[in-house]
């Protein structure tokens, strides 16, 4: 795995700064201020702005003990956009040190939801969008066969989602937005909710969510309150993936400030999820997917040490039960052969093998 030059991993970090910058400025006005509010002995942070009417308009920012978001309201000042020079950093990226940016439909519906507060809510990119954003978060180069994708999935914790008190516009409006053909799709199971919408050409967007573990809740798509009308399917191992997520950067436009999983949690996850498709046609092609954007990962996090420590993040999900071990277990054995000695470097740090 080749790692960009330290020149081209300082850019990626001053491009993620700013853009969190830019967004940070668009999201709250300096007409505005931010307000701290405690619901059950937590303390959240608030932005209030005159809605035109005599009145405030209040939105969820964050909790107040997440260090970044902390520091970022004792310095607001509405900092100014500087698009000119982010979109020059992230055409450096792509074309010199040999970044892949995101085909121009996949970042323009990633920049819609941003725009429209998506991270600010806590959602996460998930699935292949969010791993091509671990190339310049890690600094590594990927292979173009590895983050091609026709969909976006989209997940948020359904507690956070019930809790913030704030939500995205309807989220069919933010796609048509986009592009006018996109439509809900109605659920397997028969519900009048949607957790997934597509566009005339194929192109999908899902949103995921947490399981609650009760059969009351199985393969019913849950209701979103932060999602802007919009579902989320329930999926297992979700807690996992979620737990911790990072900020990175997609290269798109002027760069997207995002949130994705931590690419250990990631790298792992996939392995679970691989190790639990089903044998058919369909399935066979995912997994493959699955195993090998595990694989570049496993080797790159071992190469770089970017993300959480691999091996405890391993050792978590091996330590949840035997069907996590089950699933780990069948994803290993079907690794590519090139990402053999990198996954079974973590592999064998566990104790009970």
């Amino acid at each position: 795995m080749k790692q960009i030059d330290l020149m081209f991993r300082t850019m990626v970090a001053e491009l993620q700064q700013r853009s969190f910058d830019d967004a940070w400025a668009a999201d709250f006005p300096p007409t505005g201020r931010f307000v701290a509010v405690t619901v059950d002995g937590r303390k959240y942070w608030y932005f209030d702005e005159p809605n035109g009417e005599g009145g405030q308009k209040r939105r969820y920012v964050g909790p107040a003990d997440d260090p970044e978001i902390s520091a970022r309201v004792e310095t607001f000042k509405g900092e100014k956009s500087d698009y000119k020079g982010r979109r020059k950093l992230v055409s450096t990226l792509t074309r010199e040190a040999g970044l892949i940016a995101p085909d121009r439909f996949t970042g323009d519906v990633v920049e819609a939801l941003a725009a429209a507060g998506l991270f600010r809510l806590r959602g996460v990119l998930v699935g292949t969008v969010a791993f091509q954003t671990y190339a310049p978060y890690l600094g590594i180069r990927l292979p173009m066969a590895a983050i091609l994708t026709g969909d976006a999935d989209i997940a948020q914790d359904y507690a956070i989602s019930a809790e913030v008190s704030d939500s995205l516009p309807p989220i069919l409006d933010l796609l048509k937005g986009v592009d006018p053909t996109f439509r809900a799709l109605p659920h397997i199971s028969g519900s009048a909710r949607s957790n997934a919408f597509r566009n005339q050409s194929g192109y999908r967007v899902e949103f995921l969510t947490t399981n609650r573990g009760s059969e009351e809740y199985a393969d019913q798509p849950a209701a979103m309150p932060a999602l802007g009308g919009a579902a989320a399917e329930p999926l297992r191992f979700m807690d996992f993936l979620l737990r911790d997520p990072v900020r990175s950067i997609l290269l798109h436009g002027a760069g997207v400030s995002v949130v994705v999983p931590d690419p250990s949690r990631y790298a792992v996850h996939k392995l679970i999820v691989a190790g639990r498709r089903l044998d058919d046609a369909g399935g066979k092609a995912k997994k493959e997917k699955d195993l090998r954007q595990a694989g570049m990962l496993f080797e790159a996090l071992q190469q770089t040490g970017g993300g959480r420590d691999l091996a405890e993040v391993f050792r978590e999900a091996w330590a949840r039960g035997p069907a996590w071990k089950g699933a780990l277990a069948n994803g290993i054995a079907d690794i590519p052969s090139e990402y053999e000695p990198a996954v079974h470097r973590i592999y064998g740090t566990i104790p009970t093998l």
